[in-house]
């Protein structure tokens, strides 16, 4: 009979954008012996694209196979992972290192895949290599990016965003993909007060206890007292109170141009920023190829490597995996506090 305590969580991986570099990227992870040692592993690929990751990586993995992901929790044996083969595209309709519609579709189709089976309590985290959004709008995602896709998918009512992690640091955004010049229309009490709140839930699923946040300023100098801009006296400032007065020690507005100083040195756990490229500069300086996407807001875990599919190395034995790896392991962590969650 299996240990329900010390059942390891069911983690679902997908292969990403088949013209990129994500099978040779779940090639490298599944090779490694201490992938399948924290997490019950399940890819779910055509078998033709998986072959190809493997031959790009020069390696050869082996891996069980099932017929549904209903089967993955009970097997006997998880010490390697489990493979769930579909056929979504043909080997004729991908070109390395080109965007194309039936290459997203395909990222669209296993993805729909692994939702439908964390709906079902069949999985408890989601980790998917590399995708373009290019290729899954023209494949038909109707959003724009997938973290939309995910919450109209799994049923999300509240608060949603990106989270960007790398070596224990963690960011998150009030604002993401839109124009820089409508940012100033998304920073409200209420977005700071949510996005603060699921940071300091998410990093407790992950492990961290008691959260170190910070909320980042949007003006130059923190809007040098109302000078240069008025958004952090008016409302930043004004969250960040709202929060300490119901029990989340978050501090701040900070002046964006430092933070990152505070969060080098040790000072803190997370940062909420305002907008998409005053997180993004700083985490992918400071460790490009070991950044780590979370989808925060989501009802199970799913994150994925904050790197793109590097159209211009695909095919050639290059991709760094220690992205991808974090990935995961946050995915396990993660996935394991959902599944005790349930309990």
């Amino acid at each position: 009979m299996t240990d329900m305590k010390n059942e390891k969580p069911v983690v679902a991986l997908t292969l990403g954008d088949p013209a990129g570099i994500g099978p040779e990227l779940i090639a490298r992870l599944l090779a490694r012996p201490e992938t399948c040692e924290t997490a019950n592993v399940v890819l779910v690929g055509d078998p033709w694209l998986w072959a190809d990751g493997q031959k790009i990586a020069g390696l050869q993995v082996a891996t069980d196979r099932v017929e549904s992901l209903a089967a993955v929790r009970g097997r006997s044996d998880s010490s390697r992972a489990a493979f769930l083969p579909v056929d979504t595209v043909k080997p004729e309709q991908v070109q390395r290192s080109t965007s194309a519609a039936p290459g997203g579709a395909s990222v669209l189709q296993v993805l729909d895949r692994c939702m439908d089976a964390a709906l079902a309590g069949e999985v408890d985290a989601i980790c998917f290599a590399p995708l373009n959004k290019q290729a899954m709008k023209m494949g038909g995602l109707a959003h724009e990016d997938e973290l939309h896709h995910f919450a109209e998918y799994l049923g999300v009512q509240g608060y949603f965003c990106e989270f960007n992690t790398l070596d224990g640091l963690w960011t998150s955004r009030i604002s993401s993909h839109v124009p820089l010049e409508d940012v100033p229309k998304y920073i409200t009490r209420e977005r700071i007060n949510e996005a603060a709140k699921l940071m300091t839930r998410s990093l407790q699923a992950n492990g961290v206890a008691a959260p170190r946040v910070a909320v980042a300023g949007l003006n130059p100098h923190n809007g040098e007292g109302g000078t240069c801009g008025r958004q952090e006296i008016d409302v930043i400032a004004p969250a960040v109170r709202e929060l300490n007065e119901q029990g989340f020690p978050v501090s701040g507005p900070f002046p964006a141009d430092t933070i990152f100083l505070k969060a080098r040195d040790g000072q803190l756990d997370a940062i909420v920023t305002m907008y998409h490229d005053q997180g993004q500069i700083a985490i992918k300086l400071l460790g490009f190829s070991r950044g780590v996407t979370v989808q925060g807001g989501m009802p199970i875990p799913i994150t994925t490597p904050a790197h793109g599919t590097a159209y211009d190395i695909a095919g050639q034995g290059k991709a760094d995996v220690n992205a991808t790896f974090n990935a995961f392991k946050i995915a396990t962590t993660m996935g394991r506090a959902y599944r005790e969650s349930r309990k």
